[in-house]
């Protein structure tokens, strides 16, 4: 009977073994897969947030493009208000300058539609972001050095972003 206890103890000592090592192995491959898993995860992550970066960049990139765009049309069509207002001041019959002020008024209301502001510093204190000194004037009593003393062009502006400088001539 000792050897069948013998015998069986073996038998039961090799199955141990042969448990364990297959729970080693499992358990290792556990944590190979966990981290194998983890890394895609990951990787996923990154994939995501890099994604979402580059909607946010190419939705900018269209958006200065589409301010880009309006900017150059304005520039464009800004001259047509310039020749209105000069036209309205060349002193012609009643009813010609009452229809040229209806055209000002519509090209001053489309401009505003578009969010875009008249820059007109005329007796302010001369600003280099906003207007362009084309010349130097000797004032007049009680008018201050580097005040706005003509303004020869208007300027006009989207938000914070000039798209044509005010040409103006100021007080020496």
């Amino acid at each position: 009977m000792d050897e069948k206890k013998k015998e069986k103890v073996k038998t039961e000592s090799e199955e141990e073994i042969k448990e364990t090592d297959q729970t080693e192995k499992l358990n290792k491959k556990i944590e190979d897969l966990t981290a194998k898993a983890d890394e895609y995860k990951d990787k996923w992550m990154r994939s995501v947030a890099e994604f979402d970066n580059y909607k946010k960049r190419n939705a900018k990139l269209w958006q200065d493009a589409f301010a880009e765009g309006k900017a150059d049309v304005l520039l464009k069509i800004l001259p047509i208000g310039d020749n209105l207002d000069m036209a309205i001041g060349m002193g012609l019959d009643e009813k010609t300058t009452e229809g040229l002020k209806l055209l000002k008024r519509k090209f001053s209301e489309t401009l505003a539609a578009l969010e875009v502001e008249e820059i007109n510093p005329e007796g302010e204190k001369f600003d280099p972001n906003f207007a362009e000194a084309i010349m130097q004037e000797e004032g007049a009593e009680g008018e201050e050095s580097d005040t706005v003393k003509r303004v020869f062009q208007k300027g006009y502006k989207i938000k914070d972003r000039i798209i044509r400088y005010a040409k103006v001539s100021v007080v020496k």
